[in-house]
């Protein structure tokens, strides 16, 4: 049986309480998938990275790794940094399947509840 572990992947920025809305992201993707170990990692100026959070997912014993982007769009970040940093991942750990989803602002569902929440309803 495999173990599945989810970072959820953000920017990062110089205030510690920029965090919060992804570690409450966390919080919820935990409470729909409790099987699973849920992370938050970070690009730049905030710990863990990217790297360290997908090696501590190994050395816990996952061997499925689902990193999904809190981004609004598939930009420079996701184009041209996430990819290399998942090519030295997969390389350190060829035992865990890693898969990058799109970012989460190119989802329709989150589309239509920005929308909503931007409609004031």
């Amino acid at each position: 049986m495999s173990q599945e572990a989810i970072v959820l992947f953000a920017h990062g920025a110089r205030d510690p309480a920029w965090a919060l809305p992804a570690r409450r992201v966390a919080a919820e993707v935990q409470k729909l998938r409790p099987e699973a170990s849920v992370s938050v990692a970070f690009l730049e100026l905030m710990a863990p990275s990217l790297a360290e959070a997908v090696d501590a997912a190994a050395a816990a014993g996952a061997t499925r790794l689902r990193i999904v982007p809190l981004f609004l769009a598939q930009g420079g970040h996701l184009q041209r940094d996430v990819p290399v940093l998942l090519e030295a991942a997969r390389a350190r750990h060829p035992g865990c399947r890693i898969e990058l989803a799109a970012a989460v602002g190119e989802d329709a569902g989150v589309v239509h509840a920005m929308a909503r929440y931007s409609a004031g309803g």
